[in-house]
């Protein structure tokens, strides 16, 4: 399942980029222009280079600017990094369910969840992969990755656990483990789908995705169904 876009519970999950590294932004309009573009600049060259292989200067060219400019805003590659992760979070999805009203079907909460995700993870696919790549070569960067999912996992637990008391999820489950084992599914799902394409996944709709990972998560929990 993905975090719905409206979703609020997630608000106060931890960055996954290093804060510390950032400055203050820019007081001025044009400013803040600057930094946006060297941003989407860095982004786009992180993507196609990959973290180790991009240089400042790859930066600088991509945005049309003097590494005068680029140190105006940025001390290094780490912190540029950190002002990409900083920004494109917040386009960027959970695996989990979101708290479900009592008026409200849990499974079609799921199936919209999990469409935001996949949707999320597709435009975000390129960076995915990078972040990936970071994880594995940055153990702060991994730490901090990790401490943000840990967050949605906890708000899933506590949602499957508010089903349990109602009746609506089989009660037992744990329900930490059962979030983490359903968020990990998806997630990884949606990395071999967007990022590898493993095998015959390319051919598979965005609706077949979604149904399927539905169905995996409604069954999993024994939510039921409204015909």
């Amino acid at each position: 399942m993905g975090e719905p876009l409206t979703d609020t519970d997630g608000a106060d999950a931890p960055s996954m980029a290093n804060t510390s590294l950032l400055r203050e932004l820019p007081t001025t309009q044009r400013g803040l222009r600057t930094r946006a573009a060297l941003v989407a600049a860095a982004r786009e060259v992180f993507e196609r280079r990959g973290y180790l292989d991009t240089r400042l200067i790859d930066i600088t060219q991509a945005a049309n600017c003097s590494s005068g400019t680029f140190y105006t805003y940025f001390a290094s590659k780490e912190e540029i990094f950190a002002a990409v992760l900083e920004v494109a979070q917040k386009d960027m999805m959970h695996p989990g369910m979101p708290h479900v009203p009592e008026d409200d079907d849990p499974a079609a909460i799921v199936e919209a969840s999990n469409r935001a995700y996949f949707e999320a993870y597709q435009r975000n696919a390129k960076l995915m992969a990078l972040l990936e790549q970071v994880a594995g070569i940055d153990s702060e960067f991994a730490e901090l990755r990790q401490r943000r999912a840990d967050a949605f996992i906890q708000r899933n637990a506590r949602s499957i656990a508010d089903l349990q008391r109602r009746g609506l999820a089989d009660p037992g489950l744990d329900p930490l483990l059962a979030s983490r084992a359903l968020s990990g599914m998806v997630s990884r799902l949606a990395f071999g789908h967007f990022v590898t394409m493993a095998g015959d996944d390319a051919a598979v709709s965005m609706d077949e995705l979604t149904f399927t990972a539905t169905r995996l998560w409604v069954n999993a929990l024994r939510i039921p169904v409204k015909s």
